[in-house]
């Protein structure tokens, strides 16, 4: 508030998540923006035309305290974007207050803002971040065992700017999907309770008939890097490939590593080869690519 205004005052009641903002002195209500009325307090010469009523924000505003608690940082950060918000007439009280004056705010910076939510894998109904290990996701699907059992869900996330390359060529980029050296996460999260031997077992099995009788040791190595705890629903496993290495974290967040091309290129084929576990993955996958 300007100096010269030791009557305007703002209350927060952070336990009703609401913002109640009480009359302001003459000297700000007076100013489309709050950084107006501060340099009207250097030059008392300066008019402007009034604002509308002060900006009344009801508990119904809101739909969640998480939604509200960002409002407020955002409202403690940039009082001139609620000015300007509350200059602008808008002052529906359709629940959607806050994206409202995010967007007022991108505007003020040139941008839309852009807000990374999760991504929903249809038959399961898993959330996908759209981030890990530094990488976004491509695609997501589901691997279905016996026809009609969904086992878990997969997700593929991938450097943007490593596939920008092959991203607009498909018969490039199903190679590129090949290639372990273009590097990945591969992300699963169960979609039911499973043993852990039944896991291990699975994956051993599709990976073992594409490694040639190569690198055999390695299937033993990976068995080893899943402790004897069954799998709930829920669980989750992260798979990153890079060349010969595949870093490997279980579902009870141990980290373990492999050395061997041989396993990595099976690898990527288990998932993104023509007899892929997850068909609904791969194509997702090369959709997806495609938008990174």
């Amino acid at each position: 508030r300007p100096s010269n205004s030791p009557k305007s005052t703002m209350m927060i009641s952070l336990s009703q998540s609401r913002i109640i903002t009480q009359p302001l002195s003459k000297a700000v209500r007076s100013r489309h923006t709050v950084a107006a009325a501060t340099a009207a307090t250097r030059s008392k010469k300066s008019r402007a035309t009034p604002l509308a009523a002060p900006l009344t924000l009801t508990q119904q505003s809101f739909q969640n305290h998480a939604t509200s608690r960002a409002f407020l940082v955002l409202a403690a950060s940039s009082a001139a974007t609620l000015a300007a918000y509350q200059a602008a007439g808008d002052h529906g009280d359709d629940g959607n207050l806050f994206w409202k004056i995010a967007r007022c705010s991108a505007r003020n910076l040139g941008a839309e803002p852009v807000m990374l939510s999760p991504k929903t894998e249809p038959a399961t109904g898993i959330l996908f971040p759209r981030l890990c290990n530094g990488m976004s996701l491509a695609g997501c699907g589901v691997r279905i065992k016996w026809r009609f059992v969904k086992v878990y869900a997969v997700g593929t996330y991938l450097d943007p700017l490593a596939m920008s390359v092959v991203k607009d060529d498909e018969k490039e980029l199903k190679k590129a999907l090949l290639d372990p050296n273009y590097p990945r996460t591969i992300r699963i999260v169960m979609n039911r309770n499973l043993s852990i031997d039944k896991y291990t077992s699975a994956i051993i099995e599709a990976l073992e008939p594409r490694m040639a009788g190569q690198d055999l040791e390695s299937l033993d190595e990976f068995k080893k890097m899943n402790p004897p705890v069954d799998l709930v629903q829920g669980a989750e496993m992260e798979m990153t490939i890079r060349g010969d290495t595949l870093l490997y974290k279980n579902a009870v967040g141990g980290l373990g590593q492999i050395k061997s091309i041989v396993f990595t290129r099976a690898l990527c084929d288990v998932y993104y080869g023509e007899d892929a576990v997850s068909p609904s993955h791969l194509e997702d996958v090369i959709k997806g690519v495609k938008s990174l």
